[in-house]
């Protein structure tokens, strides 16, 4: 894939400082809408299993991060187990909004305020390329799943159902 232009988020510009190439995919954000991913997936045309939202967690005090594409959900306990850890439940919109830098829609696993500790569900391997949000409502980013994995320091773990 080839990189076209700059969306100018923190995002964007981590990959373009890491040479990791993307492309940037974006749609017209209906503000009504809070099914973000879903959104995504529709006005873009694509299959709702190539397209990822980012979730913020809080496993034992601390936050990470779980990948899962938007036609499932995210398995607290597998992310959880993934990462060693016991209790995990979802992080307040604040929270996650605070350490991330990104408002909530618009979170990007890439190029966050505070570097999360972060796991993409094992699916996205079997794809050649993954969408996940650009740092925007209505941006999204297109990059390979190992691409996305160097960029955040991600590993891979069935953490989706």
């Amino acid at each position: 894939m080839a990189k076209k232009g700059s969306a100018g988020t923190p995002a964007t510009v981590a990959l373009a400082a890491a040479g990791i190439p993307f492309t940037v995919r974006g749609y017209t954000h209906d503000p009504a809408v809070t099914d973000f991913g879903q959104e995504a997936a529709a006005a873009l045309g694509l299959p709702q299993e190539q397209v990822f939202k980012t979730l913020l967690v809080d496993l034992d005090g601390e936050l990470v991060v779980g990948v899962v594409p938007v036609s499932g959900q995210l398995d607290l306990k597998a992310l959880a187990a993934a990462l060693g850890g016991k209790k995990a439940v979802m992080a307040q919109p604040a929270v996650a909004e605070r350490h991330t830098g990104y408002v909530v829609g618009g979170i990007s696993p890439i190029g966050q305020r505070t570097r999360l500790r972060t796991v993409v569900d094992a699916s996205a391997q079997a794809l050649p390329s993954m969408l996940v949000s650009g740092g925007r409502r209505g941006l999204d980013l297109e990059l390979a799943p190992e691409d996305l994995r160097r960029a955040t320091g991600a590993r891979f773990a069935a953490i989706g159902r």
